[in-house]
Order: C-alpha cells, then structure tokens, then sequence
C-alpha cells in the first residue's frame, strides 16, 4: 500500500473543473513533484492534500486513513510555502521551535530538536537573527527546518524555490536533495519550472488542465513523453508534422511535407497513412558542413537561420526545405570559441534512426 493514495479526486470552482479525476500513489520516502503550467491544478492538489481545501469528489488517504475528516492541523504533514511565511518578530529559533510549542514539547526536548534542526540545516549561530538579517537561502532553511521539527509524515513545498535567484536556487536544489534523503521523510512538491523538477525528483506527475498527463521518472519523461504535451512542456523538442508511410517491427518510416523521408524507432500503435508529429530533442540533432553525416539514416540540407549563445553551448535554429525549422544544440567546447557556425552558412543536419519518436495527433 502506497503512504499517500489521491483516489479519483475532483475538485470544481462553480463551473471550473480545477483537478479532474485525479488518481495518484505516492510512496514512503519519495520525492515526488506536481509539475505543470500556471492554472494546471497543482497547487489546489497540493491544498487538498494539506487540508485547507475539501474534493468535491474522490478520497485522500494517508497509510490508508480518509483524510476527508481530519482538519490541517491535525493532519501530520507541514506545508513550506513560497513566501516561506517565516514570523518577522520572532527570532530563527523561535521560528523554528514554534510547532513544537504549539504541541506543547517539553523545553528539554525543544532544545534538543532545536539543536538538531540547526545543525542540520547549515543554521548554527543564526539562532537568535530575524528574518529580516538573512539572506533568502538562510529563509529558505529556516522554513524547512520548522517544517521538519515536528517529524511529519509528509513535508508539502509550494513553489518554495520560486523567489530564489538562479545561482541560489541550484545550491538550495542540491541542498534539498541532500536533505530528503537524510531525513527520509516523503516529500510533495509544486512547481511550474521543468528543469528543478528533473533535477529533484524520484518521479514527476505532469497536469494539465486539471488532469494528470503523465507520472514518470524524470529520465523517462524527457526521453518518453506519452503525448504532445508533456513532450513540448518537458524541456526543449523540435515537433515536425509528419505522416506514417510505413510502420515496421524495427523501424518507422514517416513522410515530412515538402523534405522527404524520416526513418523512426517503432511505435506499436501507429498505422500507416495516420498524421502525428515526429520529435527530437536538439540535442540529439547533429550539424555540420556538406559531405558530413552522410553515415547517418536521416540527413538534410539546410540554412542557419538563427544561432542562440548561452555559454556552454549553442542552439542553432536551421531552416530546411519547405521552411521546416530544426533546432540542434552544440556544446563551446573549444576555448574561447563562441560558436561554430555564422547565420546564413550552408549546413548538414542529421540524426540516427533510433533516435526521436513518433507521437500521436
């Protein structure tokens, strides 16, 4: 039996269907993230769970307990919240120790956890600062802190990266990962920022206008996305509109309007004459100059049309027959060297056969 079971689970605003039929298991000890666009349903799941908001419809059961009666404070789990909603006239440790005095611990106790939480959170000689003297890293701890005090069943995270700059939200990334595997707690988080939520998580539920397109292991979802949402909300990919010419036990032969052929891995249920998309991420697309990747099944011809730096790498947007565009990705390896190829060059693009995959609609 999974820790936490989300059971057919709806939840409406008059006529708007905020989650719909939402099933989901999640295991003790997981790190698991709703990952979604804004408006996609996550955050209200993620209340649901909480306790500050009711389904219409459906179950919530923790260790096979209904959830349905228990009020949020009651329930064992703690919510950390974007804003990290710390209490500016209270002292970090008074932040910290304040579910423990809302459970009436004993002082000798508090000190004890109090101590532990500090240490464990890199927070040791910050114990008597205000919110207002640390930095938004130091915030961020403190709130985990005071949400780990009381050893929760389930640690709740909305959006609680959000309103970190770049550099510090990779270090308390790391530092969440770190964490959770020590402390062994489950932890829920919300997020719309694909990347930290492949960098995070155990497995990813991806919503979509209150529904669940897909639950998966980070790798599996970028490289096997299951439908055209997810595929183009799960990072970068380039969706060509094709249609099945052949579909084969090793292979999969689609046709690109106005460019030619493309040799595909299989797809079970595609059937020839069926439109779809073909996908690849740009980094599987190789580019060079004319007479290169001939090896390769899928070659064509084309223009750079556009060339995005970003320091340790490069996209370049090629434009082929039939104004067909293709990003490739290229790392700067070279020293000092910007990129490889100038807008307007003659190029080769092509990828293996086994590479990309056919999608359906």
């Amino acid at each position: 039996m999974a820790q936490l079971e989300i059971k057919n689970v709806t939840r409406r605003f008059g006529d708007f269907v905020a989650v719909e039929d939402v099933s989901l298991n999640i295991e003790a000890g997981e790190f698991f993230t709703l990952l979604g666009p804004s408006g996609c349903g996550k955050t209200t799941l993620l209340r649901m769970i909480a306790g500050f908001d009711l389904p219409d419809a459906g179950q919530i059961l923790l260790d096979g307990k209904d959830l349905s009666d228990t009020p949020p404070e009651k329930r064992p789990l703690h919510t950390v919240f974007q804003s990290y909603a710390l209490f500016p006239h209270m002292t970090v440790a008074e932040n910290i120790t304040f579910p423990l005095k809302m459970s009436r611990c004993s002082p000798k106790e508090t000190r004890t956890r109090l101590q532990e939480a500090l240490d464990q959170m890199r927070l040791t000689g910050k114990a008597d600062k205000y919110p207002h003297e640390l930095s938004g890293g130091e915030k961020q701890r403190v709130a985990l802190a005071r949400g780990l005090i009381n050893r929760p069943r389930l640690l709740l995270l909305d959006e609680s990266l959000a309103a970190l700059d770049a550099k510090l939200r990779e270090e308390v990334q790391v530092e969440l990962i770190n964490l959770q595997r020590d402390v062994g707690i489950t932890f829920i988080f919300v997020t719309h920022a694909q990347t930290e939520a492949l960098a995070l998580s155990h497995r990813i539920a991806v919503m979509n206008r209150g529904k669940v397109e897909q639950v998966d292991e980070p790798a599996r979802l970028y490289g096997f996305p299951r439908n055209r949402f997810v595929a183009d909300f799960i990072g970068h990919i380039n969706m060509i509109p094709v249609q099945v010419l052949e579909s084969a036990h090793g292979h999969l032969r689609v046709a690109v309007a106005g460019l030619g052929d493309i040799t595909a891995p299989p797809t079970a249920e595609a059937t020839a004459g069926e439109d779809g998309i073909f996908s690849i991420r740009p980094e599987q697309v190789r580019i060079g100059v004319h007479g290169e990747l001939t090896e390769l099944k899928n070659h064509f011809s084309g223009i750079v049309h556009s060339v995005l730096y970003q320091g340790d790498v490069s996209v370049y947007r090629v434009k082929l027959a039939d104004d067909v565009i293709l990003e490739a990705l290229l790392p700067n390896s070279a020293p000092g060297q910007a990129k490889l190829f100038e807008v307007g060059d003659s190029v080769k693009v092509g990828w293996r056969h086994d590479a990309g995959m056919f999608l359906h609609g």
